[in-house]
């Protein structure tokens, strides 16, 4: 098996699409010029140099370029080897921080009931993604605190309209019900990844809830791992918004783009000089292979790739794939497409999505599923192709779904 940019060869001589960029990381397809050129260079200087130890300057270019990249300069970094310890380090940094600026007694976590934070024993249980779960008596007491702002999963009452802003009045109802004085961070995915499907926020959700942690002494943690770098359109998904910078980010996905595996944590300036105070608990361990010089050099490449695209015509292209993917609506399958820039859910009729999968696999394009969001559960597939698809990529994914979603309707 071969591979080629968004094209994935296989063994018999077909060739397929891959429609959602791997697991949702492949950002800039297979076999990057950039990507490779970048770790070459640096393999012949030194392999690794642990930041426990030494300071290779190329770890420091990449925190440098990484924050630049997402318009926030000033911001302090904190490198990981993947998306999970990225979102263990960021708790743990969070922790500290309100301990130290408010003498915190404990250091609850919120997050919503339709959300996916990582793999790690601790990740799986405060989330709310249904089909991981950890079984009742394995989550320790830990678990999503506030209704996500999606009507899937929301309690109340919104007959006839769906959610809009005052959902996140709910996030302040769960501070307020753990005593804010216990609770450290809310930790939220901008815009809803694979557990539910690329739904994206009622306007003005995210800056209500920022308003409401803010008047809490409560932290808001982005997890922006599968969004950011681009994904949604914009280099942070929150920037779609106004008034919702967060105090902690994490990147992971976009980063590595499928290369190597890596996380980085992006504390504001504000809050950063507090991680260095003399009571401080001890930080979070960033590991032996957080980030050493190859990764940071495929990172360096990846971000290359990214900056050197037509950001005009990548945005135009977004938008012919949402429009195209919308009027897939109207077959019988397809009850909704949803998402923004190139991350979309296309939810199916119940019992349809693996058939559709296969369809989608005859005719040349691979997609990823997902499966979780309701009762009873919601299911389709994440159109998330690479984001430096040509326009006949894009034309040829959306024509091969088109005609499996016919198929089947």
């Amino acid at each position: 098996m071969g591979s080629n940019g968004p094209w994935l060869h296989l063994a018999d001589g077909r060739r397929i699409l891959d429609g959602s960029s791997g697991l949702l990381c492949a950002n800039v397809g297979q076999g990057s010029a950039a990507v490779f050129a970048r770790i070459e260079k640096q393999f012949s200087r030194y392999s690794f140099g642990g930041a426990a130890v030494v300071q290779p300057h190329i770890q420091m270019e990449l925190m440098d370029r990484l924050c630049h990249a997402v318009g926030r300069p000033e911001d302090s970094v904190a490198l990981t080897t993947c998306g999970t310890l990225g979102v263990e380090v960021a708790v743990g940094l969070a922790r500290n921080i309100v301990r130290v600026r408010d003498g915190k007694r404990r250091g609850d976590i919120l997050t919503s009931s339709l959300s996916y934070h990582g793999n790690s024993v601790f990740t799986l249980g405060i989330a709310g993604n249904q089909i991981r779960n950890p079984r009742p008596e394995d989550r320790y007491g830990l678990g999503p605190a506030f209704p996500a702002p999606y009507p899937p999963t929301h309690g109340h009452a919104h007959e006839g309209h769906g959610c809009d802003a005052s959902c996140a009045d709910e996030v302040a109802q769960a501070i307020d019900s753990r005593g804010a004085q216990n609770v450290a961070a809310v930790l939220i995915e901008p815009v809803n990844g694979t557990t539910g499907g690329a739904f994206v926020p009622p306007d003005s959700y995210l800056r209500r809830l920022s308003e409401i942690c803010r008047e809490r002494g409560v932290l808001v943690i982005h997890d922006e791992v599968l969004t950011g770098l681009w994904r949604t359109g914009s280099p942070l998904a929150s920037q779609h918004w106004d008034g919702c910078e967060p105090d902690l980010i994490i990147l992971s996905k976009g980063l590595g783009a499928g290369y190597v595996g890596v996380g980085a944590v992006l504390v504001s300036p504000e809050l950063a000089p507090l991680l260095r105070h003399k009571d401080v608990d001890p930080l979070p361990a960033m590991g032996t292979m957080a980030t050493h010089p190859l990764m940071a050099a495929a990172c360096l490449g990846v971000l290359d790739e990214l900056e050197s695209r037509d950001f005009g015509a990548f945005t135009a292209r977004g938008e012919r794939l949402r429009a195209s993917l919308r009027s897939l609506t109207d077959h019988a399958a397809v009850r909704e497409v949803r998402g923004i820039g190139h991350l979309y859910g296309v939810e199916v009729t119940a019992g349809l999505l693996w058939p559709l999968m296969e369809e989608c696999e005859r005719r040349g394009v691979f997609f990823y599923p997902f499966t979780g969001a309701g009762h009873p559960r919601s299911e389709g597939l994440v159109v998330a192709p690479p984001l430096n698809s040509s326009d006949d990529d894009l034309d040829f994914l959306t024509a091969a779904l088109a005609g499996a979603v016919a198929a089947l309707s």
